[in-house]
């Protein structure tokens, strides 16, 4: 007789939506009644494979209500079009804004869908110029469809990244002016942002954000977080993760507990 070995099994989130979206929020449902602290970005804030996220931690310790909007692979789309975020950012106190990558947003060159912003949905004849040789019919994900072209020709992905990045700059620079409180950026990554471009693979979320975009963009909130990995070990472990068998690699390019205790220990103080 022989034995699966299954690791740890995977949280249920408790999804909870809010009027006027029809995403599902990580639970337990938080109280909306004003003033409190919204936090915003992708997976990291939604907290996957994590039983206490650092939004987590800071309802426990914080007086005010914390909301936790996070969605599952995020880009800036979602965060500027869903009504109920649109909303929440218009009661908050503060609002901690979780850097999320340059790929997963409507762009000049390609399309993303408007929830899921991960999917790719449409390309443009920019694009198409550019990879004459690519059938974009091939591709569903934004990442798949990036690793390709990356792997096609050096010169012409750097077209596709400098245009990614301008649409990031815009689309951060609109949505910091338009929230009224102050804004807490926040930096989660399995990387430092300085490590960006030193590998001929994607790498991990957030992709193609340089030191120089977030020095822009820190000009215009009230503080910046960087919360990386001290270690080469820490960069790799999925210790405390809970997660399926089928989503370890999932895991491994998200940020672990530890990282997601020293987020919400830089974040404390800013916003007690």
């Amino acid at each position: 007789m022989s034995f699966e070995q299954r690791g740890p099994m995977p949280l249920t989130y408790e999804p909870v939506g809010y009027p006027g979206s029809v995403l599902r929020f990580r639970g337990p449902p938080a109280s909306m009644a004003a003033p409190y602290i919204l936090c915003l970005g992708g997976s990291e804030t939604f907290g996957r494979f994590i039983p206490a996220p650092f939004t987590a931690q800071l309802a426990a310790k914080l007086p005010r209500g914390v909301v936790n909007m996070g969605v599952m692979n995020a880009g800036m789309d979602v965060l500027m079009q869903d009504a109920a975020i649109i909303a929440a950012t218009r009661n908050a106190a503060a609002v901690v804004l979780q850097i999320t990558g340059a790929q997963n947003l409507s762009n000049r060159l390609y399309g993303v869908h408007p929830r899921r912003n991960d999917r790719f949905v449409k390309t443009t004849a920019m694009l198409r110029t550019i990879y004459r040789d690519v059938d974009f019919t091939e591709f569903h994900f934004t990442r798949h469809l990036l690793s390709h072209l990356q792997g096609l020709s050096t010169e012409r992905f750097g077209i596709v990244v400098a245009e990614l990045r301008v649409a990031w700059m815009a689309r951060m620079r609109g949505l910091l002016s338009e929230i009224d409180v102050p804004v807490h950026l926040l930096w989660l990554a399995r990387h430092h942002p300085e490590d960006e471009g030193q590998s001929d693979t994607l790498g991990p979320d957030p992709l193609f954000i340089t030191p120089d975009m977030l020095a822009e963009v820190r000009a215009m909130a009230a503080s910046l977080s960087i919360i990386g990995p001290t270690d080469t070990q820490m960069a790799q472990s999925t210790r405390g993760m809970f997660f399926a068998p089928s989503e370890e690699a999932a895991a491994r390019t998200l940020p672990g507990p530890d990282l997601h205790d020293r987020a919400a220990a830089a974040l404390l103080p800013l916003l007690s």
